[in-house]
């Protein structure tokens, strides 16, 4: 089975860039997109079932913001639009797959680089949503969480780690919640089976970044601990153009 997670940057943007061409070539059983920054009636009509994919949406009410999609090809698969947060339901963070055995979370975490109030939103989504994925394994499912989490986790994750330790994104008090996903049983799939490959998943448009390949990686798939034996492969497709964040990957059993 495979998975890919990518932070489109607008969907209709990406849409005129080859993305259903993109999509037919790859062919993933789950596709994960982030930043659709669309409303419900401006979901372009190729995009509702496109090559056949059974989608659910997740808006925001703010316009020309946020936003998320997944498309699966299995046609069982039930969806739920968010996690029961109103505040991040509201901004269009999360939809949810339910596989039977395993659940399938697409999350556009937040970007805490617009002041205190933003960052302080950034930890609560963390804080609420690892209470939801703990709820889900309690209940006895396996949780696959994929996404934007906006964090580099360590310094190996970003070009420049010194120079960006007080920036948002590579804030102690950010890194430390992905230190207590992995201190829950949740485990970073990419960093587990490349422990020291370099690699990046966002690179910044304004200072052209991504010909230099001074990047971030900050798009991930974990999943907990006792689902881990069932991947097989974790991948970045860097090559994949059309946003300034490109594809992740994974494979499982």
């Amino acid at each position: 089975m495979r998975l890919l997670s990518w932070n489109v940057n607008g969907v209709r943007a990406v849409l005129k860039k080859g993305f259903l061409e993109w999509l037919e070539t790859e062919k993933p059983d789950v596709l994960c997109l982030q930043e659709t920054k669309l409303q419900a009636e401006q979901i372009p009509p190729e995009l509702v079932a496109p090559l056949g994919y059974k989608s659910c949406w997740s808006h925001a009410e703010k316009k020309g913001y946020s936003g998320v999609a997944i498309f699966v090809r299995d046609g069982k698969t039930e969806f739920k639009d968010g996690f029961g947060v109103a505040k991040f339901d509201s901004e269009g963070r999360t939809v949810v797959a339910d596989f039977g055995e395993f659940v399938v979370i697409n999350g556009y975490f937040p970007n805490g680089g617009m002041g205190p109030e933003r960052l302080a939103y950034k930890l609560d989504y963390y804080a609420a949503l690892l209470d939801y994925i703990q709820k889900l394994r309690e209940s006895g499912k396996h949780v696959v969480i994929t996404g934007d989490y906006n964090t580099a986790h360590n310094e190996i994750d970003l070009a420049h780690p010194q120079s960006n330790r007080k920036n948002s994104g590579f804030m102690d008090i950010e890194r430390e919640w992905l230190d207590k996903y992995v201190e829950a049983g949740l485990v970073d799939t990419f960093r587990t089976l490349h422990p020291d490959e370099v690699a990046y998943s966002w690179w910044d448009y304004r200072t052209a970044s991504r010909a230099r390949d001074v990047g971030w990686r900050i798009d991930y798939f974990f999943v907990d601990s006792a689902f881990m034996p069932r991947v097989e492969r974790a991948f970045i497709l860097k090559d994949v153009m059309g946003s300034d964040h490109c594809p992740v990957g994974l494979e499982i059993s």
